[in-house]
């Protein structure tokens, strides 16, 4: 058998290796997941590292014992799903160290039961508001004070487009396109999107100027530069009571807040994206029409965003006319 020279020999190694090192860093990034699912675990790890730190226990790979101890520690201090998330994130630190996880193990199991009990696996859900709340408070909102168009144009935009307050305020100019009669917007990232494919979602234009996505975007956008974040945050003036616009992009907290503020406390961001969905269910949408407007990927997820707790109003039993 013909020999290769020593210098092809090695030559052949080190690609060999280049490529076993973009599969390791492949396989990595799988595990990973996306940007913001991996932000979340890095956070979560923190807290796990550091509270280990300080009970001298060790994170990886980590025991039965101590594992059930954090979750202990994690009872009385956040919601069932932010306990989830921390136990993903430490599963999926093992896993990127090829550790052992104890998910088997009889006393981690009996923990996640009780924890799941004790804090009821149902969570508070953001409430919907009707349409005619949303026509009346929109509508109220002024065009011509900068604030509260800003505003205005958030909660309209939130609602209509069913945007989760990330995908919102991370829309930019650029991203909008104006057609004869609607408006298309495209989504680079979004919790369902992990993989960079644009997304769009389209609105159309209202019988009502005062709440028409198109017209009050139109009248927010000539405040605004060519490009750049869409949503952006006011400064105070010198002068008492001044505001002036900054050319930093818009928080999602603060999505939260306009939300709470216009709408009431029981309210969140989050209740756009569920009004939308519960208002055009209640209109007779069906679920592919109302996933093509908040991207989910199952109907069991429109069944879940649905608010319709009036037992009275929406019942079958009105429809067996007994």
């Amino acid at each position: 058998m013909t020999q290769l020279p020593v210098k092809e020999v090695s030559g052949l190694a080190l690609k060999l290796e280049k490529l076993k090192e973009k599969v390791r860093q492949l396989a990595q990034r799988g595990l990973e997941g996306a940007d913001n699912t991996r932000k979340a675990y890095q956070t979560d790890l923190k807290q796990f590292e550091s509270w280990c730190l300080e009970y001298e226990q060790i994170a990886c790979p980590v025991s039965p014992e101590t594992l059930v101890t954090y979750l202990a520690f994690l009872q009385d201090k956040y919601k069932w799903a932010s306990i989830q998330r921390k136990i993903s994130a430490i599963r999926k630190l093992h896993e990127l160290r090829n550790e052992e996880y104890p998910s088997k193990d009889v006393k981690v199991k009996s923990v996640l039961e009780g924890l799941k009990r004790e804090k009821s696996i149902r969570q508070n859900q953001a409430p919907a508001f009707t349409i005619d709340e949303f026509k009346k408070t929109a509508g109220s909102l002024e065009n011509d004070i900068l604030h509260e168009l800003r505003d205005k144009m958030v909660l309209i935009l939130g609602f209509t487009g069913a945007f989760r307050r990330s995908e919102l305020v991370s829309i930019n100019i650029e991203d909008l396109r104006f057609q004869e009669d609607h408006l298309i917007i495209g989504m680079k990232n979004s919790k369902t999107n992990q993989y960079g494919e644009i997304e769009e979602k389209v609105f159309f234009k209202s019988e009502d100027p005062a709440i028409c996505p198109i017209t009050t975007l139109q009248a927010w956008l000539n405040h605004l530069p060519a490009s750049g974040p869409l949503f952006v945050r006011f400064r105070k003036g010198e002068r008492h009571g001044e505001i002036k616009l900054t050319e930093e992009r818009l928080s999602d907290k603060s999505v939260d807040n306009i939300v709470k503020h216009y709408f009431g406390k029981e309210y969140s961001a989050h209740s756009l994206r569920a009004s939308f969905v519960t208002i055009a269910k209640l209109n007779g949408a069906d679920d592919m029409e109302v996933m093509q407007q908040t991207k989910h990927k199952t109907s069991l997820m429109i069944q879940r965003y649905t608010r319709i707790n009036n037992i009275t109003e929406f019942n079958a039993v009105k429809k067996i006319k007994i």
